[in-house]
């Protein structure tokens, strides 16, 4: 894991975020995403600057597309809003496993 990873992982491992379990590290289909929600059906990926080519781009595109398609939403967010914008990316999390 990367250390916005491992930093967004200490805050939500353990049922610690409104008391629902995220996986890391989760297969769906011929994809590995970096935490999936299986009871609110959200995948959180943590993008650095790998993430900002446009074959990257193109390549997330078709995996969100994919994961889209099985019902299950995905939030994107940048390694430097887990650095500097924690407890609002928490907020964020929160705020759509309460919708779903």
């Amino acid at each position: 894991m990367t250390s916005a990873e491992v930093m967004l992982w200490s805050r939500i491992k353990g049922k610690q975020l409104c008391g629902i379990k995220f996986r890391r590290q989760h297969s769906i289909g011929r994809y590995i995403v970096d935490f999936y929600c299986p009871e609110s059906r959200l995948v959180i990926e943590v993008d650095g600057p790998s993430h900002y080519s446009d074959k990257a781009v193109y390549y997330d595109g078709i995996r969100t597309d994919y994961l889209e398609s099985l019902q299950i939403n995905v939030f994107r967010v940048r390694n430097d809003q887990v650095y500097n914008e924690l407890e609002q990316v928490l907020q964020a999390i929160a705020d759509i496993c309460k919708k779903n």
